[in-house]
């Protein structure tokens, strides 16, 4: 089942998958080290999934800002072979098993189309969620919104 997306202010909820190289990353290993831009996305390899996270790799000053951590049902292989592909270089994280039990934590998994929606969540130091954004499978972010919500933590965009 689907949790509400948690609103600004609340806790961000915590969890642990492996990224696109098998190793396991938890959310709260970030606390006290620097922010997280926790990035849902439907599909490797989908045309609108591609341009996005091509946005990011091309933003260094986000890079540098905060920990990109970007997150899809779909297996670890599948997005070591797209990280390959695309040359992304910030964490791909495999919410393949249980299916989708991230981006329900988050509110942001369509269990019909057995996916997370677009969901962006911008966690302080602390865990906290300062900034948001949801938008449905066909609808693009604008990773300048990111940079704008960093920009407000204080974080040095270089």
């Amino acid at each position: 089942m689907t949790a509400a997306v948690p609103g600004v202010g609340s806790e961000a909820p915590d969890f642990s998958a492996r990224n696109q190289h098998g190793e396991q990353l938890r959310l709260s290993e970030y606390r006290g080290r620097r922010p997280v831009v926790l990035v849902f996305y439907p599909y490797a390899f989908s045309r609108v999934c591609t341009s996005e996270l091509e946005a990011l790799r091309d933003r260094p000053d986000l890079a540098a800002a905060a920990e990109i951590l970007a997150v899809s049902c779909d297996p670890m292989f599948t997005l070591r072979a797209y990280a390959e592909a695309q040359r992304l270089e910030f964490a791909l994280l495999s919410d393949f098993w249980p299916h989708g039990s991230i981006a329900s934590q988050y509110g942001v998994f369509d269990a019909g189309r057995g996916c997370a929606v677009r969901g962006t969540f911008v966690v302080d130091q602390a865990g906290i969620i300062r900034w948001s954004v949801v938008k449905g499978i066909p609808e693009a972010r604008d990773p300048d919104e990111y940079a704008m919500a960093l920009a407000e933590l204080g974080t040095d965009l270089g």
